[in-house]
């Protein structure tokens, strides 16, 4: 039996600050609330039409102490550092389940895990990777930095065009089941970028990463670039953000 979506659409987004938080921890938690929107949707499926629900969106921005991620279709050799590295860079290592390869998770970087049923929106896991895309886009441009993307690779990416520098300055990594959505993306705001030395960033061993304060040449406030990027993302998916009332802040 197909419910109606003309009805059951939700495009609220119920937004949440985190703060400084674990990976696992913020991992369980989005793990969660994936398992709550999958739920609702199974139940939905075996419902009568009146009896049907709308499945709840959720936004999640946080930053993580230091931490390395490998995706499902990554390399454990793109860690360039071993147990004992690890311990010295005070960080830690997760093999989890999103797409794409290694990464890092640190403090100025900020994270961001759209919980999404896309029956809300559209039904395309490409052109929601691209909303997420130029949605950074758009919040680099407001502090006048160009930036785009790179034919067969995820992420944003400066000097895209002509190439001769290129890096890369928000990485993403999603997971996508019945439409749910979790994972996401990581924008280097303040971060140390010297992590980054410790891997092969996204298993791209020819490019380099960059940071907003590096490009501007000074520190940026984290809380001014959330605002912005979230307001990009309510324009392109045609939503309302919604703030709860328990956010830690940075």
């Amino acid at each position: 039996m197909k419910h109606n979506r003309s009805v059951l659409q939700n495009r609220k987004i119920s937004f949440e600050q985190l703060g400084f938080i674990d990976y696992k921890e913020a991992w369980e938690y989005q793990e969660k609330l994936f398992n709550s929107v999958l739920h609702i949707k199974a139940q939905n499926r075996s419902a009568a039409p009146e009896a049907q629900v709308p499945t709840t969106n959720y936004l999640l921005f946080c930053s993580h102490p230091h931490v390395y991620t490998l995706g499902k279709s990554g390399h454990e050799s793109h860690l360039l550092i071993g147990e004992e590295g690890l311990k010295a860079k005070d960080a830690t290592y997760y093999k989890i389940n999103r797409g794409g390869d290694i990464t890092y998770h640190g403090p100025g970087q900020l994270v961001g895990y759209p919980i999404l049923d896309l029956d809300n929106f559209f039904t395309d896991i490409h052109k929601y990777l691209r909303y997420l895309e130029e949605a950074i886009i758009l919040t680099l441009n407001d502090y006048q930095v160009t930036a785009g993307r790179i034919a067969g690779l995820t992420g944003v990416w400066l000097d895209h065009e002509e190439q001769r520098n290129p890096r890369k300055i928000c990485a993403m990594g999603v997971k996508c089941s019945r439409w749910v959505t979790m994972h996401g993306f990581a924008f280097n705001i303040n971060t140390d970028l010297n992590y980054f030395n410790n891997i092969v960033p996204c298993g791209i061993a020819d490019k380099q990463v960059t940071s907003l304060a590096k490009e501007l040449g000074r520190e940026v406030e984290m809380a001014e670039v959330e605002e912005k990027l979230l307001g990009h993302l309510a324009s392109l998916f045609e939503a309302s953000i919604l703030k709860t009332a328990n956010e830690k802040g940075y």
